[in-house]
């Protein structure tokens, strides 16, 4: 293997991608990019473009999914509402790690939570006659953005960086006060800044909800991964943070992929508050045969998305879940790996002369964890981007993001092994003399 890519080889392959511009490809383009580019040059890239788990997937998971395939479930469909244990053992989760009590009826297993994200969009946009809009607090995952674009509804968004604290109650009541708005939604922690709304910013986002009736949905795909705090201890304060402590008008979606390194099984959970599952919209009916907000995502939104999720995951996940409620799995000690290599990941490059774009949580630093961000020297994230690529490096652009900045990437830990460490830090330091002032 190569420690530098060829660069004439490396501007061929872009020239030929396809791509108009890197700073504005989506992250599976960059993926298919890198891809080409390492069968190209010869030369293992530093991958930090894709948020994809790097650790081994829960083994009690795999060997209970393997049981249920001899067992036959491969032949049977699952029911749309999900494996009715699985169902109980989210709630005990739910309850356990959140402090929140949700119903077994309203824990719906997804085809992953970006079909959760889905589905919500398409019943919560649908709640009220003359809304049909989503506010994005960004920067956020991109795919949601094209979600509620396929879908035809508004977008609204406004960069979280800029409006911490209370400056947040503020921008919600400028943009909700319009009547446009019909949900909201955000990741905590964020992704890809890794920034963590704190309790008094949640309040405020489930006070207006409350106030304008919008349907929140938070994204909890790197549940408890603020590694800042405990959260491990099931059952006892502190709990993950939560808008559900200060709303009813909540969805939550909860990631197998990271957390419990799930991913290949493209299994998530939809948990949706007791009331907000019995709710009535009338206007629901202009678009499924029900009135009632948990039965439309049930048997209207997710019935026509996929008919069900995949069985034999919904036994893996179950098995996962009542490991950890049982306390037998503490399965955030082992993604607390991710949090100790972003921490020496971030110092290489800020010791070769880059900065972290977004760097602070309101009054402290950004926490260590999957993902972080980093700018240098005022260029551009495009071009940005190129250069990193021309030194064996990946990453995205915050452009993809809802990011108001456009000079920042966003990098991912997951995928860059400890012992890439030493090329990691070697190309920065080339990087840094082929771009010195």
């Amino acid at each position: 293997m190569n420690i530098l890519p060829d660069k004439q080889t490396v501007k061929e392959v872009i020239d030929q991608s396809g791509i108009k511009s890197v700073s504005t490809a989506s992250i599976r383009e960059i993926v298919k990019l890198v891809n080409d580019l390492e069968s190209a040059t010869g030369c293992r890239y530093v991958r930090m473009e894709m948020g994809v788990p790097g650790l081994a997937a829960a083994q009690t998971g795999v060997d209970a999914e393997i049981r249920s395939l001899k067992n036959g479930v491969a032949s049977v469909y699952p029911d749309i509402e999900g494996l009715p244990e699985l169902k109980v053992e989210t709630s005990k989760f739910v309850k356990l790690f959140l402090d929140l009590d949700i119903a077994p009826e309203g824990c719906i297993p997804t085809v992953g939570s970006t079909m959760g994200s889905m589905a919500a969009f398409i019943v919560a946009n649908n709640t009220h006659r003359g809304r049909a809009g989503a506010l994005f607090i960004d920067p956020g995952f991109p795919v949601q953005k094209m979600q509620v674009k396929m879908l035809g509804h508004e977008i609204f968004t406004f960069d979280l960086f800029n409006f911490r604290g209370k400056k947040l109650k503020e921008k919600l009541e400028s943009v909700l006060s319009e009547g446009k708005v019909s949900s909201i939604i955000y990741s905590n922690p964020n992704n890809p800044t890794w920034m963590c709304l704190t309790e008094e910013e949640l309040a405020m986002i489930g006070e207006a909800s409350d106030k304008y009736d919008v349907v929140v949905i938070e994204d909890l795909a790197y549940f408890a991964m603020d590694f800042r705090t405990d959260y491990s201890h099931a059952g006892q304060p502190p709990y993950q943070p939560t808008v559900g402590k200060f709303t009813d008008n909540y969805i939550l979606l909860i990631s197998s992929s990271k957390a419990f390194s799930y991913a290949g099984q493209r299994l998530g959970m939809m948990a949706i508050s007791d009331r907000l599952y019995n709710r009535i919209y009338p206007n629901l009916l202009n678009f499924y045969s029900t009135d009632k907000f948990g039965h439309a995502v049930v048997y209207g939104a997710l019935y026509g998305l996929s008919a069900g999720s995949p069985h034999s995951a919904q036994h893996g996940l179950y098995a996962i879940l009542k490991d950890v409620n049982n306390g037998n799995y503490d399965f955030l000690d082992i993604v607390k790996e991710y949090g100790e290599k972003a921490g020496i990941m971030k110092s290489m490059f800020t010791d070769n002369g880059f900065t972290i774009a977004y760097d602070t949580d309101i009054d402290k630093p950004i926490a260590d964890g999957f993902y972080f961000t980093i700018a240098y020297r005022g260029m551009k994230s495009g071009e940005l981007l190129e250069k990193l690529l021309y030194h064996g490096i990946s990453a995205i652009t915050l452009d993809i993001t809802g990011s108001s900045r456009n000079d920042g990437l966003r990098a991912c830990v997951s995928h860059v092994f400890r012992e890439q460490f030493n090329d990691l830090e070697m190309r920065l330091r080339q990087f840094g003399l082929d771009n010195s002032v």
